[in-house]
């Protein structure tokens, strides 16, 4: 890693691991743009939020943004932001339904802890 001062930090300046998609998740994306031909696919991201730290947001994208990082799964095409890679590396997004209800669902190694609702989550 290039640093020109220890307080530097870049996410140009790491290998990483990427991000990874389910078979369930790919296929929710995939539902999620098949109405709209001008969709590309779908950004993940973090943004500060709720009594743990951070909480991930998620849009449907038609352009994806010079800095976003692209991986995919059966056709599925989900970007990253380069920023939100320290706090995403590694992460497996999946889709779930439960009764009714039906939510991606993060397997972060990041996560060190979640809030008891489960919307936010902290890294250490």
């Amino acid at each position: 890693m290039n640093q020109t001062h220890p307080d530097t930090f870049s996410p140009d300046d790491f290998i990483w691991q990427g991000v990874t998609l389910t078979d369930r998740a790919a296929q929710h994306i995939l539902a999620l743009i098949a109405h709209d031909a001008e969709l590309q696919g779908l950004r993940l991201g973090v943004k500060q939020s709720g009594c743990a730290g951070f909480g991930y947001t998620f849009d449907l994208i038609s352009t994806p943004a010079s800095d976003d990082l692209m991986f995919t799964h059966q056709g599925a095409r989900l970007y990253v932001p380069l920023q939100a890679m320290p706090f995403l590396d590694g992460t497996e997004v999946d889709f779930v339904r439960d009764g009714l209800n039906q939510v991606f669902k993060f397997n972060n190694p990041k996560a060190q802890h979640a809030c008891g609702c489960g919307e936010s989550f902290g890294v250490e």
